[in-house]
Protein backbone atom coordinates (compact mmCIF):
# COMPACT_ATOMS: atom_id res chain seq x y z
CA UNK A 1 0.00 0.00 0.00
CA UNK A 2 1.32 3.45 -0.91
CA UNK A 3 2.70 5.72 1.79
CA UNK A 4 1.53 9.26 0.98
CA UNK A 5 2.86 12.45 2.52
CA UNK A 6 0.22 15.20 2.63
CA UNK A 7 0.69 18.86 3.45
CA UNK A 8 -1.57 20.68 5.90
CA UNK A 9 -4.04 21.52 3.13
CA UNK A 10 -4.47 17.85 2.21
CA UNK A 11 -2.44 18.02 -1.00
CA UNK A 12 -0.26 14.92 -1.59
CA UNK A 13 3.36 16.09 -1.79
CA UNK A 14 5.17 12.74 -2.10
CA UNK A 15 4.09 9.11 -2.39
CA UNK A 16 6.16 6.01 -1.84
CA UNK A 17 5.12 2.61 -3.10
CA UNK A 18 6.89 -0.67 -2.92
CA UNK A 19 9.01 0.16 -5.94
CA UNK A 20 8.21 3.71 -6.91
CA UNK A 21 8.55 7.25 -5.75
CA UNK A 22 6.20 10.05 -6.77
CA UNK A 23 6.01 13.71 -6.00
CA UNK A 24 3.71 16.65 -6.73
CA UNK A 25 5.30 19.32 -8.91
CA UNK A 26 4.45 22.92 -9.72
CA UNK A 27 2.87 25.47 -7.40
CA UNK A 28 -0.74 26.05 -6.25
CA UNK A 29 -2.82 28.27 -8.50
CA UNK A 30 -3.74 30.37 -5.47
CA UNK A 31 -2.07 30.83 -2.12
CA UNK A 32 -4.04 29.17 0.70
CA UNK A 33 -5.87 31.64 2.88
CA UNK A 34 -4.92 29.86 6.08
CA UNK A 35 -1.16 30.12 6.43
CA UNK A 36 0.98 29.86 9.51
CA UNK A 37 2.30 33.39 9.79
CA UNK A 38 2.50 36.06 12.45
CA UNK A 39 -0.53 38.32 12.23
CA UNK A 40 -0.07 42.07 11.80
CA UNK A 41 -2.33 44.60 13.47
CA UNK A 42 -5.34 44.70 11.18
CA UNK A 43 -8.97 45.69 11.52
CA UNK A 44 -9.96 42.06 10.94
CA UNK A 45 -7.39 40.71 13.41
CA UNK A 46 -8.13 37.14 14.46
CA UNK A 47 -9.21 37.09 18.09
CA UNK A 48 -10.18 34.67 20.81
CA UNK A 49 -11.41 35.24 24.35
CA UNK A 50 -10.15 34.04 27.71
CA UNK A 51 -12.56 35.03 30.42
CA UNK A 52 -13.24 38.72 29.80
CA UNK A 53 -9.94 39.28 27.97
CA UNK A 54 -9.83 39.43 24.17
CA UNK A 55 -6.68 37.79 22.84
CA UNK A 56 -4.94 38.58 19.55
CA UNK A 57 -4.37 35.23 17.85
CA UNK A 58 -0.77 34.40 16.99
CA UNK A 59 -0.99 33.21 13.41
CA UNK A 60 -3.54 30.94 11.80
CA UNK A 61 -5.48 28.96 14.41
CA UNK A 62 -3.45 30.81 17.06
CA UNK A 63 -0.71 28.23 16.54
CA UNK A 64 2.23 30.01 14.92
CA UNK A 65 4.77 29.29 17.73
CA UNK A 66 4.21 25.52 17.62
CA UNK A 67 4.30 25.48 13.82
CA UNK A 68 7.50 27.53 13.78
CA UNK A 69 9.17 25.28 16.34
CA UNK A 70 8.21 22.22 14.28
CA UNK A 71 9.59 23.79 11.08
CA UNK A 72 12.90 24.70 12.74
CA UNK A 73 13.36 21.27 14.32
CA UNK A 74 13.08 19.54 10.92
CA UNK A 75 15.70 21.62 9.08
CA UNK A 76 19.20 21.14 10.45
CA UNK A 77 20.70 24.21 8.79
CA UNK A 78 18.03 26.53 10.17
CA UNK A 79 18.14 25.01 13.64
CA UNK A 80 21.94 25.11 13.88
CA UNK A 81 22.16 28.56 12.27
CA UNK A 82 19.82 30.04 14.88
CA UNK A 83 21.73 28.38 17.69
CA UNK A 84 24.99 29.74 16.24
CA UNK A 85 23.47 33.23 16.11
CA UNK A 86 22.39 32.96 19.73
CA UNK A 87 25.85 31.83 20.83
CA UNK A 88 27.87 34.57 19.12
CA UNK A 89 25.35 37.19 20.28
CA UNK A 90 25.89 36.13 23.90
CA UNK A 91 29.66 36.01 23.36
CA UNK A 92 31.57 35.06 26.50
CA UNK A 93 29.06 36.62 28.85
CA UNK A 94 28.50 40.10 30.26
CA UNK A 95 30.11 42.30 32.88
CA UNK A 96 29.20 45.63 34.52
CA UNK A 97 31.33 48.69 33.92
CA UNK A 98 31.41 52.48 33.99
CA UNK A 99 32.61 54.46 30.98
CA UNK A 100 35.12 57.00 32.33
CA UNK A 101 36.20 58.48 29.01
CA UNK A 102 37.69 57.72 25.61
CA UNK A 103 41.23 57.28 24.30
CA UNK A 104 42.76 58.98 21.26
CA UNK A 105 41.26 56.34 18.95
CA UNK A 106 37.75 56.78 20.28
CA UNK A 107 37.78 53.55 22.31
CA UNK A 108 35.94 53.54 25.61
CA UNK A 109 37.90 53.65 28.84
CA UNK A 110 36.16 51.35 31.29
CA UNK A 111 36.32 51.08 35.06
CA UNK A 112 34.83 48.51 37.40
CA UNK A 113 31.85 49.65 39.52
CA UNK A 114 32.35 49.89 43.26
CA UNK A 115 29.55 47.42 44.05
CA UNK A 116 30.87 43.82 43.75
CA UNK A 117 27.29 42.52 43.85
CA UNK A 118 26.89 43.67 40.24
CA UNK A 119 29.56 41.24 39.06
CA UNK A 120 27.90 38.47 41.04
CA UNK A 121 24.58 39.38 39.41
CA UNK A 122 26.13 39.40 35.90
CA UNK A 123 27.70 35.97 36.42
CA UNK A 124 24.70 34.40 38.15
CA UNK A 125 22.76 31.47 36.75
CA UNK A 126 19.59 33.58 36.77
CA UNK A 127 21.14 36.13 34.41
CA UNK A 128 22.71 33.49 32.18
CA UNK A 129 19.44 31.54 31.99
CA UNK A 130 17.46 34.70 31.24
CA UNK A 131 19.71 35.72 28.34
CA UNK A 132 19.93 32.21 26.86
CA UNK A 133 16.19 31.52 26.93
CA UNK A 134 14.89 34.93 25.90
CA UNK A 135 17.36 35.14 23.00
CA UNK A 136 16.24 31.68 21.89
CA UNK A 137 12.63 32.85 21.63
CA UNK A 138 13.69 36.18 20.12
CA UNK A 139 15.54 34.44 17.26
CA UNK A 140 13.15 31.53 16.70
CA UNK A 141 9.82 33.32 17.10
CA UNK A 142 10.69 37.01 16.79
CA UNK A 143 9.62 37.92 20.33
CA UNK A 144 10.65 37.24 23.91
CA UNK A 145 8.68 37.55 27.17
CA UNK A 146 10.31 38.55 30.47
CA UNK A 147 8.70 38.37 33.90
CA UNK A 148 9.93 40.75 36.61
CA UNK A 149 9.38 39.19 40.04
CA UNK A 150 9.10 41.73 42.88
CA UNK A 151 9.40 41.26 46.62
CA UNK A 152 6.46 41.42 49.02
CA UNK A 153 6.76 45.17 49.49
CA UNK A 154 6.99 45.79 45.75
CA UNK A 155 10.06 48.03 45.91
CA UNK A 156 12.74 45.60 44.66
CA UNK A 157 13.01 43.28 41.68
CA UNK A 158 14.27 39.96 43.03
CA UNK A 159 14.08 37.85 39.88
CA UNK A 160 14.08 37.97 36.08
CA UNK A 161 12.25 35.01 34.60
CA UNK A 162 12.10 34.32 30.84
CA UNK A 163 8.69 32.84 30.02
CA UNK A 164 8.47 30.37 27.13
CA UNK A 165 7.06 32.38 24.23
CA UNK A 166 5.11 29.36 22.93
CA UNK A 167 2.74 29.72 25.87
CA UNK A 168 2.21 33.50 25.78
CA UNK A 169 -0.51 35.48 24.01
CA UNK A 170 -1.16 39.23 23.99
CA UNK A 171 -4.45 40.96 24.68
CA UNK A 172 -6.01 43.16 22.03
CA UNK A 173 -4.79 46.76 22.37
CA UNK A 174 -7.05 49.29 24.07
CA UNK A 175 -8.38 52.42 22.37
CA UNK A 176 -5.05 54.16 23.02
CA UNK A 177 -3.18 51.42 21.20
CA UNK A 178 -1.60 50.00 24.37
CA UNK A 179 -1.38 46.23 24.90
CA UNK A 180 -2.10 45.79 28.60
CA UNK A 181 -2.15 42.04 29.29
CA UNK A 182 -0.19 38.89 28.58
CA UNK A 183 -1.98 35.57 29.10
CA UNK A 184 0.24 32.56 29.81
CA UNK A 185 -1.11 29.03 29.41
CA UNK A 186 0.23 25.64 28.44
CA UNK A 187 -3.08 24.96 26.67
CA UNK A 188 -2.41 27.25 23.70
CA UNK A 189 -3.36 27.07 20.85
CA UNK A 190 -6.51 25.61 22.46
CA UNK A 191 -8.46 28.16 24.47
CA UNK A 192 -7.69 27.57 28.16
CA UNK A 193 -10.48 27.21 30.66
CA UNK A 194 -10.86 28.62 34.14
CA UNK A 195 -7.78 27.90 36.24
CA UNK A 196 -5.68 26.93 33.19
CA UNK A 197 -4.05 30.32 32.59
CA UNK A 198 -2.43 33.24 34.37
CA UNK A 199 -2.80 36.91 33.45
CA UNK A 200 0.16 39.28 33.76
CA UNK A 201 0.14 43.04 33.41
CA UNK A 202 2.34 44.17 30.52
CA UNK A 203 4.71 47.09 30.94
CA UNK A 204 4.51 49.95 28.46
CA UNK A 205 6.87 49.16 25.59
CA UNK A 206 7.79 52.82 25.13
CA UNK A 207 9.49 53.10 28.55
CA UNK A 208 9.00 50.00 30.72
CA UNK A 209 11.21 51.35 33.54
CA UNK A 210 9.17 54.55 33.87
CA UNK A 211 5.95 52.52 33.76
CA UNK A 212 7.18 50.22 36.53
CA UNK A 213 8.27 53.17 38.67
CA UNK A 214 4.87 54.87 38.24
CA UNK A 215 3.20 51.69 39.45
CA UNK A 216 5.49 51.61 42.48
CA UNK A 217 4.71 55.23 43.36
CA UNK A 218 1.00 54.36 43.09
CA UNK A 219 1.48 51.37 45.44
CA UNK A 220 0.48 48.91 42.69
CA UNK A 221 3.55 46.64 42.78
CA UNK A 222 3.28 44.89 46.15
CA UNK A 223 3.48 41.12 45.76
CA UNK A 224 3.09 41.34 41.99
CA UNK A 225 5.04 40.43 38.90
CA UNK A 226 5.02 42.20 35.55
CA UNK A 227 5.80 41.20 31.98
CA UNK A 228 7.94 42.96 29.40
CA UNK A 229 8.38 42.31 25.68
CA UNK A 230 11.52 42.33 23.60
CA UNK A 231 11.04 41.87 19.89
CA UNK A 232 12.47 42.46 16.46
CA UNK A 233 10.55 45.37 14.97
CA UNK A 234 11.77 44.71 11.42
CA UNK A 235 8.54 42.97 10.39
CA UNK A 236 6.35 45.99 11.34
CA UNK A 237 3.83 43.67 13.02
CA UNK A 238 2.19 45.38 15.98
CA UNK A 239 1.46 42.29 18.04
CA UNK A 240 3.77 39.41 17.14
CA UNK A 241 6.98 40.12 15.25
CA UNK A 242 8.11 37.78 12.48
CA UNK A 243 11.62 36.31 12.89
CA UNK A 244 14.33 36.91 10.30
CA UNK A 245 14.27 33.34 8.99
CA UNK A 246 10.58 33.66 8.05
CA UNK A 247 11.53 35.30 4.74
CA UNK A 248 13.35 32.14 3.63
CA UNK A 249 10.29 30.11 4.65
CA UNK A 250 7.95 32.24 2.55
CA UNK A 251 10.36 31.96 -0.38
CA UNK A 252 10.20 28.15 -0.12
CA UNK A 253 13.85 27.52 0.73
CA UNK A 254 13.09 26.03 4.14
CA UNK A 255 10.69 23.53 2.56
CA UNK A 256 13.24 22.62 -0.12
CA UNK A 257 15.97 22.10 2.47
CA UNK A 258 13.66 19.75 4.37
CA UNK A 259 12.24 17.82 1.40
CA UNK A 260 15.46 16.92 -0.42
CA UNK A 261 16.84 14.66 2.37
CA UNK A 262 13.49 12.85 2.54
CA UNK A 263 13.42 12.51 -1.23
CA UNK A 264 16.97 11.14 -1.42
CA UNK A 265 16.34 8.73 1.45
CA UNK A 266 13.48 7.14 -0.46
CA UNK A 267 15.48 7.22 -3.68
CA UNK A 268 18.36 5.28 -2.14
CA UNK A 269 16.03 2.87 -0.38
CA UNK A 270 14.32 2.03 -3.69
CA UNK A 271 17.36 2.47 -5.89
CA UNK A 272 16.57 -0.55 -8.15
CA UNK A 273 13.50 1.34 -9.42
CA UNK A 274 15.73 3.65 -11.44
CA UNK A 275 18.62 1.32 -12.24
CA UNK A 276 17.41 -1.84 -13.98
CA UNK A 277 14.78 -3.22 -16.32
CA UNK A 278 14.32 -6.95 -15.72
CA UNK A 279 12.82 -8.90 -18.65
CA UNK A 280 11.50 -12.38 -17.92
CA UNK A 281 10.37 -14.69 -20.76
CA UNK A 282 6.78 -15.91 -20.66
CA UNK A 283 8.06 -19.50 -20.92
CA UNK A 284 9.64 -19.14 -17.50
CA UNK A 285 6.25 -18.79 -15.87
CA UNK A 286 4.93 -21.88 -17.66
CA UNK A 287 7.81 -23.92 -16.30
CA UNK A 288 8.00 -22.39 -12.85
CA UNK A 289 4.24 -22.18 -12.28
CA UNK A 290 2.53 -24.76 -14.52
CA UNK A 291 -1.17 -23.95 -14.91
CA UNK A 292 -2.20 -27.54 -14.22
CA UNK A 293 -0.72 -27.37 -10.72
CA UNK A 294 -3.20 -24.70 -9.60
CA UNK A 295 -6.90 -25.18 -9.05
CA UNK A 296 -7.78 -21.68 -10.24
CA UNK A 297 -6.15 -18.91 -12.25
CA UNK A 298 -6.37 -16.59 -9.25
CA UNK A 299 -4.24 -18.95 -7.16
CA UNK A 300 -1.60 -18.98 -9.91
CA UNK A 301 -1.65 -15.16 -10.08
CA UNK A 302 -1.16 -14.97 -6.35
CA UNK A 303 1.81 -17.33 -6.48
CA UNK A 304 3.43 -15.34 -9.30
CA UNK A 305 2.86 -12.06 -7.45
CA UNK A 306 4.44 -13.44 -4.29
CA UNK A 307 7.40 -14.65 -6.33
CA UNK A 308 7.88 -11.22 -7.93
CA UNK A 309 7.73 -9.58 -4.51
CA UNK A 310 10.43 -11.92 -3.27
CA UNK A 311 12.64 -11.10 -6.27
CA UNK A 312 12.21 -7.39 -5.64
CA UNK A 313 12.87 -7.73 -1.93
CA UNK A 314 16.07 -9.62 -2.64
CA UNK A 315 17.34 -7.00 -5.07
CA UNK A 316 16.14 -3.72 -3.54
CA UNK A 317 17.59 -1.83 -0.63
CA UNK A 318 20.95 -0.81 0.72
CA UNK A 319 21.64 -4.23 2.23
CA UNK A 320 21.33 -5.84 -1.21
CA UNK A 321 23.66 -3.48 -3.06
CA UNK A 322 25.94 -5.27 -5.60
CA UNK A 323 24.11 -8.53 -4.97
CA UNK A 324 24.43 -11.04 -7.87
CA UNK A 325 21.54 -12.86 -9.52
CA UNK A 326 21.88 -16.35 -11.08
CA UNK A 327 19.77 -17.37 -14.08
CA UNK A 328 19.65 -20.41 -16.37
CA UNK A 329 18.77 -20.58 -20.05
CA UNK A 330 18.90 -22.92 -23.04
CA UNK A 331 20.91 -22.74 -26.27
CA UNK A 332 18.99 -23.46 -29.46
CA UNK A 333 20.98 -26.27 -31.21
CA UNK A 334 19.76 -25.05 -34.61
CA UNK A 335 21.10 -21.48 -34.45
CA UNK A 336 23.23 -21.42 -31.29
CA UNK A 337 21.26 -18.55 -29.79
CA UNK A 338 20.25 -18.32 -26.15
CA UNK A 339 16.55 -18.72 -25.53
CA UNK A 340 14.21 -18.21 -22.62
CA UNK A 341 16.72 -16.24 -20.58
CA UNK A 342 16.28 -13.36 -18.16
CA UNK A 343 17.63 -10.02 -19.36
CA UNK A 344 18.56 -7.23 -16.97
CA UNK A 345 19.18 -3.93 -18.70
CA UNK A 346 20.30 -0.66 -17.08
CA UNK A 347 17.82 2.18 -17.38
CA UNK A 348 18.65 5.77 -18.10
CA UNK A 349 18.57 7.23 -14.59
CA UNK A 350 16.51 10.40 -14.66
CA UNK A 351 17.28 11.09 -11.02
CA UNK A 352 20.26 13.45 -10.79
CA UNK A 353 21.42 13.12 -7.22
CA UNK A 354 24.26 15.56 -7.81
CA UNK A 355 21.82 18.23 -8.90
CA UNK A 356 19.67 17.58 -5.83
CA UNK A 357 22.68 18.03 -3.58
CA UNK A 358 23.52 21.32 -5.30
CA UNK A 359 19.93 22.47 -4.81
CA UNK A 360 20.10 21.42 -1.16
CA UNK A 361 23.32 23.39 -0.67
CA UNK A 362 21.72 26.42 -2.32
CA UNK A 363 18.70 26.11 -0.01
CA UNK A 364 20.99 25.89 3.01
CA UNK A 365 22.86 28.99 1.86
CA UNK A 366 19.65 30.95 1.29
CA UNK A 367 18.48 30.09 4.81
CA UNK A 368 21.79 31.27 6.25
CA UNK A 369 21.59 34.47 4.22
CA UNK A 370 18.12 35.11 5.66
CA UNK A 371 19.47 35.00 9.23
CA UNK A 372 22.54 37.06 8.22
CA UNK A 373 25.12 34.30 8.67
CA UNK A 374 27.82 33.60 6.08
CA UNK A 375 27.29 29.92 5.11
CA UNK A 376 31.05 29.33 5.00
CA UNK A 377 31.32 30.12 8.71
CA UNK A 378 29.14 27.07 9.34
CA UNK A 379 30.96 24.92 6.77
CA UNK A 380 28.02 25.17 4.38
CA UNK A 381 29.96 26.52 1.39
CA UNK A 382 29.78 24.85 -2.03
CA UNK A 383 33.27 24.21 -3.47
CA UNK A 384 33.17 25.05 -7.16
CA UNK A 385 29.58 26.26 -6.88
CA UNK A 386 27.82 29.59 -6.98
CA UNK A 387 28.97 30.52 -3.48
CA UNK A 388 32.53 29.22 -3.79
CA UNK A 389 35.64 31.29 -3.15
CA UNK A 390 34.65 32.51 0.31
CA UNK A 391 35.69 29.57 2.46
CA UNK A 392 39.25 30.65 3.27
CA UNK A 393 40.31 31.26 6.84
CA UNK A 394 40.47 35.03 6.41
CA UNK A 395 36.99 35.19 4.89
CA UNK A 396 35.52 33.04 7.64
CA UNK A 397 37.23 35.10 10.33
CA UNK A 398 36.03 38.39 8.86
CA UNK A 399 32.51 37.02 8.42
CA UNK A 400 32.46 36.10 12.10
CA UNK A 401 33.66 39.59 13.04
CA UNK A 402 30.85 41.08 10.95
CA UNK A 403 28.37 38.90 12.86
CA UNK A 404 29.73 40.17 16.17
CA UNK A 405 29.58 43.78 14.98
CA UNK A 406 25.98 43.35 13.80
CA UNK A 407 25.00 41.85 17.16
CA UNK A 408 25.12 45.26 18.88
CA UNK A 409 21.41 46.05 18.61
CA UNK A 410 20.27 42.58 19.74
CA UNK A 411 22.73 42.75 22.64
CA UNK A 412 21.34 46.09 23.74
CA UNK A 413 17.83 44.70 23.50
CA UNK A 414 18.47 41.73 25.77
CA UNK A 415 20.38 43.81 28.34
CA UNK A 416 17.48 46.28 28.70
CA UNK A 417 15.75 44.12 31.37
CA UNK A 418 19.05 43.91 33.28
CA UNK A 419 19.37 47.68 33.20
CA UNK A 420 15.75 48.07 34.33
CA UNK A 421 16.36 45.71 37.25
CA UNK A 422 19.53 47.52 38.30
CA UNK A 423 18.03 51.02 38.13
CA UNK A 424 14.67 50.09 39.68
CA UNK A 425 16.59 48.65 42.63
CA UNK A 426 18.39 51.98 43.14
CA UNK A 427 21.64 51.20 41.32
CA UNK A 428 24.11 53.67 39.84
CA UNK A 429 22.69 55.06 36.58
CA UNK A 430 26.22 55.25 35.14
CA UNK A 431 26.64 51.46 35.18
CA UNK A 432 26.49 49.85 31.74
CA UNK A 433 26.72 46.27 30.54
CA UNK A 434 29.28 44.98 28.06
CA UNK A 435 29.89 41.63 26.36
CA UNK A 436 33.14 39.72 26.24
CA UNK A 437 34.11 38.27 22.83
CA UNK A 438 36.72 35.78 21.76
CA UNK A 439 38.10 37.12 18.48
CA UNK A 440 40.06 35.00 16.00
CA UNK A 441 43.30 36.56 14.76
CA UNK A 442 45.79 35.67 12.03
CA UNK A 443 48.82 33.57 12.88
CA UNK A 444 51.25 36.38 12.00
CA UNK A 445 50.07 38.32 15.05
CA UNK A 446 51.65 35.70 17.28
CA UNK A 447 48.37 34.54 18.81
CA UNK A 448 45.45 32.47 17.63
CA UNK A 449 42.78 34.31 19.62
CA UNK A 450 42.34 37.33 21.81
CA UNK A 451 39.56 38.53 24.08
CA UNK A 452 37.91 41.89 23.52
CA UNK A 453 34.82 43.59 24.85
CA UNK A 454 31.88 45.18 23.10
Amino acid sequence: MADILFNKQGVPMMAYGKSYLGKTTGVPSAKPKLTSSPKPAEINLDKTSVGEIKIASWGSSNNWPSNADDIISKVGTLNTGLRFTRNFTLGQGIFPCIVTGYDANGNELLAAPSDPALTTFANSRMTRRYMEVVLRDFLKLGIGYIQFILNDTGDTIVGINPVNAKYCRLSVANLSGIIEKCVVSGKWPDTPGEGEYTVHELLDEYDPLADLQRRRYANKTKGKSFMMLIRDSWSNNEYYSAPLWYASYLAGWVDIAGMIPSFLKKAYTNQITWKWHIQIPYAFWDRQFPANEFETTELRKTAISDYMDSVENNLCGIDNADKPIFTFFEINPMNGKAEEKWEIQPLNNKLNNEQNLITSAAANSEIMFAIMVNPNVMGAGMPGGAYAGNSGGSNIREAYLVNVANAWLDRQTITDPLEITHRFNGGDVNVEWRFRNTILTTLDTGAGTKKVIS
